[in-house]
């Protein structure tokens, strides 16, 4: 597997379809494991009216034979800064391509969208039942309640 990022500079790709995201195998093969990534600060643009859009992601996965490497998962979530596209979009369409490309044992993403225009969205997919025995901790970001 070759590694298109770690250890080199590398420049932001310009669109999320750019994006080369890189996998290296599995140092724990055999075993379900969960692996978390946490992105506090995402952002992409309203597809309507071009404004930016602010998410709290959490990306949970249990490796097959790779996983991910976290530079370029960092790069692929960037590449979303000035991509056009609904909430929805955005959240099913990173998992998606995480599942096609690393087919992991299994996947969950929680898209935990900050309000624009009063109503906060929050979207959840997986890609289906969890492994038995895979500890599932909370995603721990809660709803979202205002001022109050």
């Amino acid at each position: 597997m070759s590694i298109t990022h770690l250890g080199q500079s590398s420049p932001l790709p310009a669109s999320p379809e750019e994006a080369v995201l890189d996998y290296v195998p599995n140092p724990r093969p055999g075993r379900p494991y969960l692996v978390r990534f946490t992105a506090p600060e995402f952002t992409s643009l309203c597809p309507v009216t071009g404004q930016p859009d602010f998410a709290h992601l959490i990306i949970d996965y249990a490796p097959g034979d790779r996983i991910v490497e976290s530079k370029s998962l960092k790069l692929f979530l960037s590449s979303f800064r000035n991509h056009a596209a609904f909430h929805e979009d955005c959240t099913v369409g990173i998992a998606e391509r995480l599942v096609a490309e690393m087919q992991p044992l299994w996947l969950r993403i929680g898209g935990y969208w900050y309000p624009r225009g009063g109503i906060p969205i929050d979207v959840f997919w997986q890609s289906g039942p969890s492994p038995e025995g895979l500890w599932l901790p909370d995603q721990g970001v809660p709803g979202y309640r205002g001022r109050g």
